[in-house]
């Protein structure tokens, strides 16, 4: 009868440690729009914003484009460059390529 016990005992204690298998994980993976981030970038250019440290992140936008739509990404890139070689303020070329790109 005490052996039963304990068996019993061990049973429930086993039964209680593995449970249901416990709460599911949900994965919920975002999709950010790369646009969003250049959209950004050239409405504070179209609005007065000297050219800054954002300039190194160039390429980096430039390849998230790329991923979603290459023709977009080259018309970006070549807007990117041309931006970069103003003297000036770039608003007038930010907003042009903002027209380019359907922003």
């Amino acid at each position: 009868m005490f052996r039963t016990c304990q068996l019993l005992a061990v049973l429930v204690t086993l039964a209680g440690a593995v449970g249901c298998g416990g709460p599911k994980e949900e994965s919920i993976s975002v999709k950010v729009d790369p646009m969003v981030q250049v959209k950004s970038t050239l409405e504070r250019y179209a609005n007065g914003q000297p050219l800054g440290s954002e300039v190194t992140s160039y390429d980096y936008m430039v390849n998230e484009v790329r991923k979603v739509d290459a023709a977009k990404a080259d018309i970006l890139k070549a807007g990117l460059e041309d931006i970069q070689k103003t003297k000036g303020s770039p608003a007038a070329k930010a907003k042009d390529l903002m027209k380019k790109l359907n922003l």
